[in-house]
């Protein structure tokens, strides 16, 4: 570890962005730390959970941490991860610590907070975040432009368990309207049409509700999270490419 660390940290005194995202390795055979948990492609299978570090945009893999396959949540990449920062002199520590859903929470924003580093984070759409898209809703809220037809509205909140009030920006897009078809009751007193075909005339909307402790604005958030997006793009070459799905 300390020879790796001296090839890659002379890289580290450029701003870069560190992404977090655990992948999930199915194992086959009878292996050390073999459990079954979240396997979307062969449920039942038991597997491994790598917790995986890149430096965003470069592809370089800064660490990695195996975990048996039913530790999978964001909270098993916190040790290494605050070690990994610790480890680090401050000038090499990352402009942007990044992630999914699964690091929307207090123990990771915490933790960040803590070490004065800067976050990206999505968050999960909870009872108090509904209660918040249904108030937005209504008449009176400015959005903004975010880019790639997403608008964004910041605001903050407090959600159950923080510590905290935290900036938050939603972010929304319009989904195409679908024809709904509606099958009529069979009555004999009705003219027979079989269908009918009603369209909403109101939009609706997909959501994405970011949490962030930055100055940046809207659109540069807005495209910062949508370039995480990569990181499946790695792991997708990591493990079909390169072995990792294939060692045993």
């Amino acid at each position: 570890r300390n020879s790796y660390r001296k090839m890659h940290e002379p890289l580290l005194t450029t701003p870069y962005i560190l992404d977090l995202d655990p992948t999930v390795k199915v194992l086959y055979g009878h292996q050390e730390g073999a459990e079954i948990g979240y396997n979307p492609q062969k449920p039942g299978r038991r597997s491994h959970c790598y917790h995986t570090y890149f430096i965003g945009s470069l592809r370089l893999v800064l660490d990695v941490e195996v975990h048996p396959g039913n530790e999978t949540a964001g909270l098993y990449s916190h040790n290494r991860l605050w070690s990994l920062l610790d480890e680090m002199p401050l000038q090499c520590r990352p402009a942007l610590i990044r992630g999914d859903i699964g690091f929307g929470n207090e123990g990771t924003m915490l933790g960040c907070e803590e070490r004065k580093v800067n976050y990206l984070f999505k968050l999960k759409q909870s009872g108090k975040i509904k209660q918040l898209l249904s108030k937005l809703e209504t008449p009176g809220h400015e959005w903004s432009d975010a880019g790639d037809g997403w608008l964004g509205y910041e605001t903050e909140i407090k959600l159950s368990g923080w510590t905290r009030k935290r900036r938050i920006v939603v972010l929304r897009r319009q989904r195409s309207k679908k024809e709904k078809n509606l099958e009529l009751p069979q009555n004999k007193l009705q003219l027979e049409f079989p269908l009918a075909v009603v369209v909403d005339d109101y939009p609706e909307y997909e959501y994405q509700i970011l949490v962030t402790n930055t100055a940046y604005d809207i659109p540069a958030l807005a495209q910062l999270y949508r370039d995480r997006g990569d990181c499946e793009n790695n792991f997708d070459e990591l493990k079909n490419d390169w072995g990792w799905g294939g060692f045993n």
